[in-house]
């Protein structure tokens, strides 16, 4: 795997997860009580045996560079790194990456040292577990130019999808981008009973989507790069190669959630709390990492805690109810406290000067969540402070709302920004 270089594409404006990316970008934003979501591709590199990575980053920054500084750094004996590739100004140019393909053509030098034979690109903003070792063998084993990872759906979930169709031999021949009519479907339809070359099954499922995970012959990718200003692998470069080059599928029938929406991340974060979770967060063989924090273990005094995650050092006081629930690092939760159906990201830091959750601080009420509010169908992002007996939920049923100083409801659910106050009594 040493001849393999894999790109991490991590700077969009994350539009569609405002305003949880108000203040960083999609990566950096924290999923799962303790992890952030550039965690994930980072992860399925380290557990595949691939430590030479670079991450492309653009768009408020400074929080995703400071999480992977922190954490990922491998030993001087066997050449890893992580490394960050933000936008700059060069003399070859100066403007901000254009897309995604963009932003690798301005960054080509580092491909083309010697040694290297593969490029792998991913996204940092999905959940999924995947050993891209066998990704390579798929490539390899077909002779292909181009190799993309792709995840069987129903043709109801077809329209949000990039949606592609295959010969019998798994090459990919024709690709249409969110599919929406029967006319359109009929052309990329794939036989529901199809076995690819591992003898990984469609299961009756007709569609093959697009999962934006993309493996280029080195040399491929270059020249495609250089002959065309392309700026999008998936819109252009992607389906340019199917005209032109050899482009094999790799099919993969694990979990996997693209985290583009609100609703898309509050349910995944949600489904992560079940008995049964979709994506097991503990798996032995491939373990998920991210920083080490060295965090106290969460002392709960009376609570009731039902099918919730609760990370470390957290301070959850008598009378709390917590249920179906993701509650993020150094939360502190005072008495009586009810949270449903909800995730609280935590705090980056203690609030020193406070006796207690309820006391007030220099005017503000404390850092953390007062004694008897309730929180229900919300997301709270970090270092929120919000008073006693707040009510935050929409119990009105909204769908979207302007924009508050406290946070809106996006896809029906209220967020709650970054180091928002919310004072004693407070309601929506």
């Amino acid at each position: 795997m040493m001849n393999l270089i894999t790109l991490v594409l991590g700077g969009g404006r994350g539009t569609r997860l405002y305003p949880l990316t108000r203040h960083r970008s999609k990566p950096a934003v924290p999923v799962a009580g303790k992890y952030r979501l550039i965690d994930i591709p980072l992860s399925n590199c380290i557990n595949s045996g691939l430590n030479r990575i670079y991450v492309l980053t653009q768009f408020n920054s400074v929080s995703l560079h400071r999480h992977i500084r922190s954490t990922y750094t491998f030993d001087p004996f066997d050449g890893g790194f992580v490394e960050i590739l933000a936008a700059q100004q060069t003399l070859a140019g100066d403007s901000w990456y254009q897309g995604t393909a963009d932003a690798v053509r301005q960054n080509l030098r580092y491909l083309q040292q010697p040694g290297i034979a593969y490029v792998l690109i991913l996204s940092g903003d999905q959940l999924y577990r995947m050993d891209y070792r066998q990704m390579l063998a798929t490539h390899q084993q077909a002779g292909a130019d181009v190799t993309i990872a792709a995840v069987p759906v129903d043709a109801s979930q077809a329209s949000g999808l990039g949606i592609m169709r295959l010969d019998d031999t798994g090459r990919v021949v024709g690709f249409l981008e969110k599919p929406t009519s029967e006319k359109e479907l009929k052309h990329v339809r794939t036989d529901p009973a199809w076995i690819d070359a591992r003898g990984i099954p469609s299961r009756g499922r007709d569609c093959l989507a697009s999962m934006g995970i993309y493996l280029f012959n080195r040399d491929t990718l270059v020249e495609v790069l250089e002959k065309t200003a392309y700026h999008d692998f998936g819109k252009e470069i992607f389906p340019a190669s199917i005209r032109t080059r050899h482009v094999q599928v790799h099919l993969f029938d694990g979990y996997w959630e693209d985290i583009g929406t609100i609703r898309s991340f509050y349910e995944a974060n949600l489904e992560l709390a079940c008995r049964t979770p979709p994506f097991s967060l503990n798996s032995p063989e491939s373990p998920l990492f991210s920083r080490a924090r060295f965090l106290p273990p969460s002392r709960v005094d009376g609570a009731t805690i039902r099918g919730s995650l609760l990370a470390d050092g957290c301070i959850i006081e008598e009378g709390c109810v917590i249920e179906n629930s993701v509650i993020g690092l150094r939360c502190l939760i005072g008495r009586d406290v009810v949270i449903r159906n909800s995730i609280v990201m935590g705090n980056d830091y203690y609030q020193a000067p406070c006796d207690s959750i309820d006391d007030e601080c220099n005017g503000l009420p404390p850092l953390g969540i007062g004694s008897g509010s309730r929180i229900e169908g919300a997301i709270i992002d970090k270092n929120c402070h919000i008073g006693c007996n707040a009510i935050v939920g929409n119990p009105a049923g909204y769908e979207e709302t302007e924009e508050i100083p406290q946070g809106m409801i996006r896809d029906g659910i209220v967020v709650v920004t970054k180091e928002a106050v919310l004072p004693d009594g407070w309601c929506l």
